[in-house]
């Protein structure tokens, strides 16, 4: 057994070759030479036990030979199991190297796919980035015209509630006596209060004779009249004013949307933001004291070759160590100067009043003919409603009066079929004996068809069926005429 387990011998170096770098061993190398160490460290023992059972059985076949013979029978059978074991791990090992291994393919995969998400992260940030920028360059659109102000229905209903409304509704009859008799009752009763005093006042109303009371009916009726003119008036006024500005709202969308279009165009081309427009005609603010000594002092010291930190440092300095007398005529040309830009800002200010006052003045006239083009719409409007109604006023009195017309004469003639509803009865009849239980629409849409089927033969035999009976129709009806004249003569002699 020792001969089994004997050690593989070494190789000498040849000549003055260079040892080999030692190779780092990969996981796989690692874990295999991680169990032939475990069963290094398994076999020697195995091998130190059986030279030992060696020298035993030397010893005991010496003194006893059959003791020495069983006990290398069961050296052998221990040897064995310890080689099966062995085995047993060599393969747990291997198993658990190719688990290893197919963790490492998943855990490489999986780096791989956040490495991928992430770079798709970024770019979508990117994208997010370059929208939120041109979103920001959109915010900056200004459109150029006047926008029509809209009121809310919050405020609209406040304005109600308060009683923005200039006319107030008509006190009744009872409250214009109320008034008048407050006083009076007052004086009798000083201690008595407000409801005590509307109480007396209102069992005082039911004694008041009818024509104590109708002072204040008529003065209520005169006040209720002039109420409802001129809420009736204000009511058109709304009306037109609605109309006006559903108007003004679809021009006024229309042209955001055009110039939405050319501030967009123009920002694809630009890419710089302008700057905001200042007024040109505002007179500047004056320079301080300060100020005017450092524009003095900057053209000596660059020509020093200094720089722009070093001039403002050293101006600041030497200006804390000039005296009054050094410092008294810059003060005394900035106070001329300041003196100077407030009668300036007075003018301008005078300026800007002015031009608020022109604005509202033509607000007030621009009002004013935005009333006026309202109330045509809405005359307008009101012409088309009233020859609406006249229309159907007239066709329905034309209706009643063909009605009465029909009903008036039954001796008339009445106007004979054409040449097409005379071929539809015809068709009907064998339409319905062919196809029992068809519907009406059904029928009429074969009898179409088979009219537009029908040959120009066909069709000159119904076309003089239709004649005659309108010849038939026109004698019927001069014969019917001839009569209705004579009679009518008749009538006028007995008259």
């Amino acid at each position: 057994m020792a001969d089994i387990i004997a050690q593989v011998p070494t190789k000498r170096a040849r000549g003055n070759r260079k040892a080999l770098k030692e190779k780092i061993p990969s996981t796989s190398e690692a874990n295999i030479l991680a169990s032939a160490k475990v069963s290094e460290s398994t076999i020697m023992p195995c091998s130190l036990s059986s030279e030992a059972a060696k020298q035993n059985y030397n010893e005991g076949s010496l003194s006893h030979p059959k003791k020495g013979k069983a006990a290398s029978k069961k050296q052998q059978k221990n040897f064995e199991k310890d080689l099966l074991e062995m085995q047993e791990k060599l393969q747990q090992l291997r198993l658990e190297k190719e688990k290893t291994e197919e963790l490492l393919k998943v855990k490489d995969e999986a780096l791989k796919q956040k490495e991928e998400e992430l770079e798709f992260r970024d770019r979508e940030q990117e994208k997010l980035h370059i929208e939120l920028k041109k979103l920001h360059k959109l915010k900056e659109f200004k459109p150029t015209m006047n926008l029509p102000l809209v009121k809310d229905k919050e405020q609209e209903k406040k304005d109600r509630k308060n009683g923005c409304s200039e006319t107030k509704r008509p006190s009744t009859p009872y409250i214009l006596w109320c008034k008048d008799q407050w006083n009076e009752i007052k004086k009798e009763n000083p201690e008595a209060e407000f409801k005590e005093i509307s109480n007396m006042l209102g069992a005082k109303w039911k004694t008041v004779s009818a024509e104590e009371k109708r002072p204040y009916e008529e003065k209520y009726h005169v006040e209720r009249e002039t109420y409802l003119q001129v809420m009736a008036n204000e009511k058109r006024e709304s009306e037109a004013m609605k109309l006006l500005e559903e108007e003004q709202k679809h021009k006024t969308a229309m042209e955001l949307l055009e110039q939405y279009i050319q501030y967009k165009q123009e920002t694809e081309i630009k890419t710089k933001k302008n700057k905001k427009e200042k007024d040109p005609l505002k007179p500047k603010h004056p320079m301080s004291a300060y100020f005017l000594f450092t524009n003095d002092r900057r053209p000596a010291l660059l020509a020093e070759n200094k720089k722009v930190l070093e001039v403002s440092k050293i101006t600041a300095e030497e200006w804390k160590n000039m005296t009054e007398e050094q410092k008294k005529p810059y003060e005394q040309i900035a106070k001329k100067n300041k003196e100077k830009y407030m009668q300036e800002m007075e003018a301008y200010k005078q300026k800007k009043d002015e031009e608020a006052a022109n604005l509202m003045k033509e607000e007030e006239e621009h009002m004013k003919l935005q009333k006026q083009e309202a109330m045509q719409l809405l005359k307008k409007k009101e012409k088309t409603e009233n020859l609406i109604k006249k229309t159907k006023l007239n066709n329905q009195k034309k209706k009643k009066q063909s009605k009465e017309d029909k009903n008036s004469d039954p001796n008339k003639p009445k106007r004979p079929a054409s040449s097409f509803i005379l071929f539809s009865k015809y068709a009907r009849k064998t339409l319905q004996e062919q196809r029992p239980g068809v519907n009406t629409s059904t029928l009429n849409a074969l009898i179409s068809l088979k009219w537009k089927e029908l040959s120009e033969e066909e069709r000159q035999y119904w076309n003089g069926k239709a004649s005659e009976a309108m010849e038939a129709y026109k004698n019927e009806l001069e014969k019917y005429n001839k009569f209705v004249a004579a009679t009518a003569s008749e009538i006028n002699i007995d008259e």
